[in-house]
């Protein structure tokens, strides 16, 4: 299938806890927010909107070529700021609309592409990307999100636990992976039919979403399927604390 159309939706809150202003710091002095549309327009996206609940982060978007939304402030999650963001533009129910964190100004174009492909290429109502796990200390560190996925490519689990146990082989070795096992790590970009993505904001939280506090897992406790495809590319960790940052000046200045 050829690259279909897609739209690029970017959550971004102009409070954090950890990092205060997180979608104007600067890295390398360009707002982290900047940087992150800067990426979907790469990617092609049809049209890029902005979510926002702050003037100050859509000045710092002025002439960047993006549509910003105004949203509420009290939204529960970045999700449900892209539903208001559906509702507002009216997007058609089968519009595929890439949720891309306002928090990954280094996400690969490639990658934003590919998740719109496994939608479009899927009968499911919302995809994601995963890439391999390359060593136990990953696997058994409860922030890396871990999935799971049946032979169609569709997620079966995510979870903060070391998934799946690898019985006979962790029953005398916990300090090197197996070499036959499918271990996989979650990247946190999604893709959702516009349609759903309404739904989706309606469904009530759900006891395993609660217990390991991830919010995909309301989607398959609820019954829907999402569709999971191998990154094309390495996604470098998003930015959640001042160490963040700094490793991200880091790394912008090793890979210009």
């Amino acid at each position: 299938m050829s690259q279909p159309d897609f739209i690029v939706a970017i959550p971004a809150r102009y409070g954090s806890t950890r990092l205060p202003t997180k979608p104007l710091r600067a890295i390398a002095g360009v707002p982290m927010v900047v940087r992150v549309a800067q990426r979907a327009l790469q990617a092609g996206a049809s049209q890029v909107v902005v979510a926002v609940d702050d003037a100050r982060i859509a000045e710092a978007l002025a002439g960047q070529g993006v549509d910003i939304c105004m949203t509420r402030a009290d939204h529960a999650s970045g999700s449900d700021r892209l539903a208001e963001c559906a509702e507002h533009y009216r997007w058609a129910d089968d519009a595929i609309v890439v949720n891309l964190q306002g928090d990954e100004p280094f996400a690969p174009a490639a990658g934003i592409r590919e998740v719109a492909l496994a939608l479009a290429e899927d009968d499911a109502p919302m995809a994601t990307l995963a890439t391999p796990i390359a060593d136990a200390h990953e696997l058994f560190d409860p922030n890396v999100v871990k999935l799971v996925r049946d032979a169609r490519g569709r997620a079966l689990y995510f979870s903060r636990a070391p998934l799946p146990w690898a019985r006979d082989a962790f029953a005398t070795d916990r300090q090197s992976l197996p070499a036959d096992v499918p271990f996989l790590r979650h990247i946190g970009i999604y893709a959702y039919r516009a349609g759903f993505l309404r739904q989706y904001t309606g469904l009530v939280r759900t006891p395993l979403e609660q217990a390991e506090s991830l919010e995909q897992l309301r989607v398959l406790e609820h019954g829907h399927a999402i569709a999971v495809r191998l990154t094309p590319e390495p996604f470098p960790p998003g930015i959640d604390t001042e160490a963040d940052l700094a490793r991200a000046e880091k790394w912008l200045a090793a890979n210009s």
